[in-house]
């Protein structure tokens, strides 16, 4: 693409790229469930997988020139699989998403310049010493270049919005319904509604950087001093609505860290686990974009976490009825899970579902934390099945989930939960996951190393509590 490429923001040009392919993928799909009438049974279900894979890829192309809310719901996609496909077309399926991962809209560095100059009112030369013009990373909505101070000569990493995504996430906000039955096509009973709202609230707070940089400062505040875990320190006199300024992070990424040893990979699973479900429920706030691009292995072993444009806070009754919900599930309980759900609201019509049938519901969706009390290696296939146990038409639970309500201020953190084991699962990563959560959970003593340095750190005066 051209350095002077425009984002898109006309919600007539947006809505047509939309609907042309929502149109073209109408009659294709008519098309292939009139001719699977003269198939045989194994050909209908390769002409469906075929199908699906070829919707993947238009989805994928469609989202990638849209650059706002919807490049986010690709990148979501591009690591978490949801059984969207059949197993012989999986990886071919991930492939194609994940050119959504890190892609961005190809915008020169003079319009990113003046960007930063506007937000900050001074010219770069003014504020910085040496500023390097290649991006060292790219996001949905901004680019973050790698720069040194002028004050003190310290290195820092800048956050950059693309000049006009504003317009271009508002023109997708427009556009969120249609975009979400483009997916509706790939998994039919997905429940649209609730995701578009869920991605209409954060994907705005997300334009605004002066929010994220709030959000950052309060988890370095919580975090700092931590053995394993590190929030780079926001620069608040240099962030702007448009404008991050933070220490700068140098570590190995995700890939990369695919590759390593077994037991180096349990470790970081392992941290990783203990940040984003211990925040929620530690901490009462948490971020929300478990990406594998979000979080970096720094040289002595900790491992610094980056992003928080989407991010959560709870009141303490929100996060109790949560705990609670999972010791009910540790415990086999289902007449007290019952009584939780009905009385908060989850269960609009309570006669209507079997306790026992509920807490077996509940236990296939978070079962790797609550009742598998042994080591487990969490694989892209359990992940999958979770999330078909969760959420899809193919659960043994079907019949359950119709009968049950999301509380829009639990599926934020159960959105969390899922790419978490998401992450995990392309790790490999083996723990007792169980035992872990029971220090949440219960307050129990750690039964890991880590667990013990995490106890350690809390167990000191004034430090981690919400």
């Amino acid at each position: 693409m051209a350095g002077s490429e425009k984002i898109p923001t006309s919600r007539v040009r947006r809505t047509a790229t939309v609907g042309r392919l929502a149109a073209t993928e109408a009659v294709k799909q008519f098309g292939t469930r009139a001719a699977n009438m003269t198939r045989d049974e194994q050909g209908a279900a390769d002409a469906l997988a075929r199908r699906q894979l070829e919707t993947a890829k238009q989805i994928v192309g469609v989202l990638g020139t849209m650059k706002g809310a919807a490049m986010k719901i690709g990148q979501v996609m591009s690591f978490l699989d949801v059984g969207f496909v059949p197993e012989e077309f999986r990886a071919e399926f991930q492939r194609e998403l994940a050119k959504l991962r890190d892609a961005a809209p190809t915008v020169s560095f003079k319009q990113m310049r003046r960007v930063i100059e506007e937000e900050l009112g001074e010219r770069l030369s003014d504020i910085f010493e040496d500023f390097q013009e290649e991006p060292i990373a790219a996001a949905s909505i901004g680019q973050v270049y790698r720069a040194r101070l002028r004050e003190d000569g310290r290195e820092v990493a800048v956050k950059v919005q693309y000049p006009g995504v504003a317009a271009a996430v508002r023109a997708d906000m427009q556009n969120l319904d249609m975009i979400m039955r483009l997916m509706k096509r790939m998994t039919p009973q997905l429940d649209v509604k609730a995701i578009a709202a869920e991605v209409r609230t954060r994907i705005v707070e997300e334009l605004d950087y002066e929010l994220e940089a709030s959000n950052q400062r309060s988890l370095a505040r919580i975090y700092r001093g931590h053995p394993f875990i590190v929030i780079p320190e926001v620069y608040s006199e240099l962030s702007r609505e448009r404008v991050l300024v933070s220490e700068l992070i140098r570590g190995v990424g995700f890939e990369e860290l695919k590759g390593y040893e077994k037991p180096q990979r349990d470790r970081i699973g392992e941290i990783v686990f203990r940040f984003f479900l211990g925040c929620l429920y530690r901490h009462r706030q948490f971020s929300g974009d478990p990406h594998p691009g979000n979080f970096l292995l720094l040289a002595d072993g900790r491992i610094a976490f980056l992003d928080f444009g989407l991010f959560k806070r709870m009141d303490a009754p929100a996060v109790e009825l949560e705990l609670a919900a999972q010791r009910a599930v540790c415990e086999h309980d289902s007449a007290a899970l019952h009584a939780l759900l009905a009385k908060s609201g989850f269960l609009p019509n309570p006669e209507r579902v079997d306790p026992d049938h509920l807490l077996a519901y509940i236990e296939d969706a978070i079962w790797w934390y609550t009742t598998a009390d042994e080591p487990l290696e969490l694989r892209p296939e359990i992940a999958t099945q979770v999330m078909i146990e969760s959420s899809d038409p193919r659960s043994t639970h079907f019949r359950e989930m119709r009968h049950q309500d999301m509380r829009p201020e639990h599926l934020f953190g159960r959105r969390m939960e899922m790419l978490t084991l998401a992450v995990l699962s392309q790790l490999g990563a083996t723990a007792n996951w169980h035992r872990i959560a029971r220090e949440w959970m219960y307050g129990d003593d750690p039964v890991t190393e880590l667990g013990r340095e995490e106890a350690d750190f809390y167990g000191r005066a004034g430090v981690g509590t919400a």
